[in-house]
């Protein structure tokens, strides 16, 4: 085993020790736990090349979903506002993202149209009906 001197914010060590301590784990243990998810995520990547401003994230479901990177905005949710009839452009503004990352979404979900619509209906159908 190596050794790696980190340097972690105030705030971000605070939390990363109550975390490892409702997990009752070391704070060395919880920083391993953490790194060797994030790598093992890195490398299962389903990242589609085509597509480098989408990513995918699992969901508190634990159901993995495409979203746009850097935000938490599914790609479905984007699809759904464009089956309403929103422009690409209100959605942009709707949701404080550039247009670009709007169209790639929408190009996304041309392309992956069909996992997105069964998605979408799974997640419907939990809905519980009013």
């Amino acid at each position: 085993m190596s050794r790696y001197a980190l340097n972690l914010p105030a705030d971000l060590k605070r939390e990363a020790e109550e975390l490892a301590a409702q997990q009752g784990i070391s704070l060395n243990q919880f920083i391993m736990w953490s790194v060797s998810e994030k790598v093992a995520s890195l490398r299962q990547s389903l990242d589609d090349p085509d597509f480098p401003g989408i990513t995918f994230r699992r969901g508190a479901s634990g159901w993995v979903a495409p979203v746009v990177r850097g935000t938490g905005i599914r790609v479905q949710t984007i699809a759904k506002q464009l089956s309403y009839g929103m422009k690409p452009e209100q959605i942009a503004e709707e949701y404080g993202l550039e247009i670009h990352k709007v169209k790639e979404a929408q190009a996304f979900y041309n392309v992956h149209r069909s996992e997105i619509d069964g998605s979408i209906k799974a997640e419907e159908e939990l809905e519980p009906r009013i």
